[in-house]
């Protein structure tokens, strides 16, 4: 089997929380600018050389809708569909054994979520050149508002140094048959993973060593409709950038 660099863009869910403020279309196929959001995802992926193939998972109702949407926007890259499962990390996982088929164990795989938009080229390259180095790429920004750790949801239990605090983002990267048996070993004692909100939350768990990486600060995760407006501003940002000849701005 080949090594290769692949992205596992998950897609599972319904978004309920933005449903409730716009309607009952999965967020990941609202329409920015005419463009649902996970191709415009898939597209920062498609575009990126250093990425050989990607797999997809996706809400079953728009299973065929994706397919012609992949077709639609030629993204070639594209190796495989699959459908969600019950939990974002279940669909994480079925799109990881789908590429255990296909991929030599040592391939890394960049996970990232379909409503993640905004990933700069840049970082995807520097979770690869990483995660080579060192096994796994967490992207991850520093915490510019202060963190408050509360077990009641009510009041403070302590409040760590913001210099300390981190807010981790996607891509996260790792070697395929390490995360395959992560989750697999997961799955024996909690198969609904409960309280497992990321790769590096399933990582860190078992007590594997995960290595962070400089994300950008634009890349939001589409959550609220107040997200969508951001996106909106960051698109045109954007492009007023590229008609400038400005690679980034800032952090």
């Amino acid at each position: 089997m080949q090594t290769n660099n692949i992205a596992i863009i998950f897609a599972g869910g319904v978004g309920q929380r933005l449903n409730n403020d716009v309607n009952s279309t999965p967020k990941q196929f609202l329409k920015v600018y005419n463009k649902p959001i996970i191709i415009h995802t898939l597209e920062l992926f498609q575009q990126n050389e250093n990425i050989n193939k990607i797999y997809i998972s996706i809400v079953e109702s728009h299973l065929d809708y994706i397919k012609e949407l992949v077709e639609y926007y030629h993204l070639t890259k594209v190796a495989g569909i699959t459908t969600g499962g019950t939990t974002g990390q279940d669909s994480i996982y079925k799109a990881l054994k789908m590429a255990e088929k296909e991929n030599d164990k040592d391939s890394l795989v960049l996970i990232h979520d379909g409503v993640r938009p905004n990933i700069t080229q840049e970082v995807i390259n520097l979770n690869i050149e990483n995660a080579k180095l060192k096994g796994s790429s967490i992207t991850s920004t520093p915490a510019y508002e202060t963190i408050l750790f509360s077990e009641n949801g009510q009041t403070p239990t302590s409040v760590p140094y913001r210099r300390q605090t981190f807010a981790a983002q996607a891509p996260q990267t790792f070697k395929l048959g390490e995360i395959v048996q992560a989750h697999e070993q997961e799955r024996k004692t909690n198969p609904n993973y409960t309280d497992i909100v990321d790769s590096c939350t399933l990582f860190t768990k078992q007590g594997k060593p995960t290595y962070m990486i400089r994300g950008n600060f634009g890349n939001i995760k589409i959550t609220t409709i107040e997200d969508l407006y951001v996106l909106r501003a960051l698109i045109i940002c954007k492009e007023d950038m590229n008609a400038l000849g400005i690679d980034k701005i800032g952090g």
